[in-house]
């Protein structure tokens, strides 16, 4: 076992949190067992991921989208009020990493999506390094890169573009980034890949010439907190478990 102390201290060092401005707080969001023998990991922190985590006998549920996101309502009520007492009840920890997820150079949820998806990663750009891209190594089109996405993620991606276009260049950045595809538009690639769209971004895309690809907020970003939470159980000897709790979006 290790003590929930060394492991929250150990994780914000190999974050580097305090180099993100974020809309949530990064780390422990709630206390639970001064010790930790399981981490339960999973995308969201849902009434449906904690129940699972209960059961699965998890001290710590480590999560990309926790809780108190600037702006909420800040009253303990509803659902709020029920998930914090679940997890009150049960005496588990509430481990939340949201952008120091996504921009981890080996760990984040970029890099993993880049490594499943097999795209051979060049560098990093944008602010904190959120945006990643590649060269791939051969040249394919539009629609074959979306029917690869979607073979890979298992979840059909909305596309905007020409099909036939020829793609090698492509960046991308996970969940709901569609508003880096200006960044995305001076890198200079053929497509951006990121989970979601806003209306705006069809007309980003068509006036530029930057192809689109929403892949989906959820399966973009189910890697990083596999590979921390791994990474975690590796370095302190103890159990990991992903639960991954289905989003359509």
């Amino acid at each position: 076992m290790v003590k929930m102390s060394e492991l929250t201290h150990y994780t914000q060092q190999l974050l580097q949190v305090e180099r993100f401005k974020d809309y949530c707080p990064n780390g422990l969001q709630v206390e639970g067992k001064a010790e930790v023998r399981k981490i339960i990991s999973g995308v969201t922190a849902s009434m449906a991921l904690l129940e699972a985590a209960h059961q699965a006998h998890a001290d710590l549920v480590l999560v990309h989208h926790g809780y108190f996101w600037r702006g909420e309502d800040a009253r303990v009520v509803g659902i709020k009020r029920n998930r914090l007492a679940f997890l009150l009840q049960h005496d588990i920890n509430l481990l939340t990493y949201h952008l120091p997820l996504d921009a981890h150079p080996e760990l984040g949820n970029n890099v993993q999506l880049g490594r499943v998806l097999g795209f051979p990663l060049t560098g990093f750009a944008g602010e904190t390094n959120m945006i990643a891209h590649a060269t791939l190594t051969h040249t394919t089109t539009l629609r074959a890169l979306s029917a690869h996405i979607e073979s890979t993620l298992q979840r059909a991606p909305l596309v905007i573009g020409d099909p036939e276009k020829l793609v090698q260049k492509v960046a991308w950045c996970t969940g709901a980034a569609q508003g880096y595809i200006e960044d995305a538009i001076a890198l200079g690639v053929d497509a951006f890949i990121s989970g979601e769209i806003s209306e705006q971004t069809t007309h980003q895309a068509l006036e530029s010439g930057v192809s689109y690809i929403s892949a989906g907020h959820h399966v973009t970003e189910r890697y990083g907190v596999q590979a921390l939470g791994q990474h975690l159980a590796d370095k302190f000897g103890i159990t990991h478990e992903f639960i991954d709790i289905g989003n359509p979006v």
